[in-house]
């Protein structure tokens, strides 16, 4: 009798081939951390957003325009690494992860990336994202379609060799590949996961090497709870924030930098500028 009682899964989606090639053992830099925000001004602000521009803002764009900020006021955190050495990125890239539908209707996981973040707001991003993810989706993205289809025929044992070749082409030689179905730099410099829309308050997700990106973002549900003002508790909306950093990359000091730049994004999101919707609205 086996030691576990156990069949091989054959039938597995291209995200969960890609993740077996791709961590391999508990070895890591990967440090974490949670920030715990108010949501009450960021829920108005959301409101306002979609009454103003006619845009289905939600709480994944104000939290991808806040890590865009966060990048922005510590570019230390906005690198790459190509082998042992850290190049500043010339522009603020954030990706959002967004759930697809493969072959035979498996669901998987893809990414698209908003390019310069930081001159962009919750509203400019919601329009961006929204066609991005509706590409992605109808299999119009060619750059990730390709790719995926390419990594479709490596065998799953053979497929962290792969990954790190191509990462190595990619990267660290800085290599454009995209004539061979590789896409350009798909993630930028951090991840955001929205896994509040499938109901979970906080997470903690793991880098993922091929990626390069070092900052991975797991934004939680908006929840009520109990919170102390003035001495007092009462009622409240919070959200929770995980955070995975990559320690070569980023260390404490560049943490608290990112931090205080992200609540006060959230939970002064006033502060922002206005939406280039807006301009256009007010000038058309």
């Amino acid at each position: 009798m086996p030691n576990v009682d156990a069949v091989r899964m054959r039938a597995l989606s291209p995200f969960r081939r890609i993740a077996l090639g791709t961590w391999r053992t508990p070895m890591d830099p990967q440090i974490y951390g949670t920030l715990k925000l108010r949501m009450e001004p960021a829920l108005a602000y959301i409101a306002d957003a979609r009454r103003r521009t006619g845009q289905h803002v939600t709480v994944t764009h104000l939290v991808v325009k806040a890590i865009g900020e966060a990048l922005a006021a510590c570019g230390d955190a906005n690198v790459v690494l190509r082998g042992s050495r850290p190049y500043r990125r010339r522009s603020v890239d954030v990706s959002v992860l967004v759930a697809v539908t493969g072959a035979g209707g498996r669901s998987d996981l893809s990414a698209t990336k908003i390019e310069a973040v930081d001159g962009k707001t919750p509203a400019d991003i919601a329009a961006e994202l929204e066609r991005r993810a509706r590409d992605v989706r109808a299999h119009r993205d060619d750059g990730l379609r390709r790719a995926r289809r390419t990594l479709s025929f490596v065998p799953t044992w053979l497929m962290g060799v792969v990954l790190r070749f191509v990462t190595f082409l990619s990267y660290t030689l800085n290599l454009d590949l995209r004539r061979f179905g590789v896409p350009r730099d798909p993630f930028g410099a951090a991840v955001v996961s929205s896994i509040g829309s499938l109901g979970l308050e906080s997470a903690l997700i793991p880098l993922v090497a091929y990626s390069r990106a070092p900052i991975v973002i797991a934004a939680g549900a908006v929840t009520d709870e109990p919170v102390v003002e003035d001495g007092k508790v009462v009622p409240g909306k919070v959200m929770r924030i995980g955070a995975t950093f990559d320690h070569r990359v980023i260390d404490g000091s560049h943490a608290a930098v990112m931090a205080d730049t992200i609540r006060r994004a959230i939970e002064q999101p006033w502060t922002l500028a206005p939406s280039s919707i807006d301009q256009r609205a007010s000038t058309g």
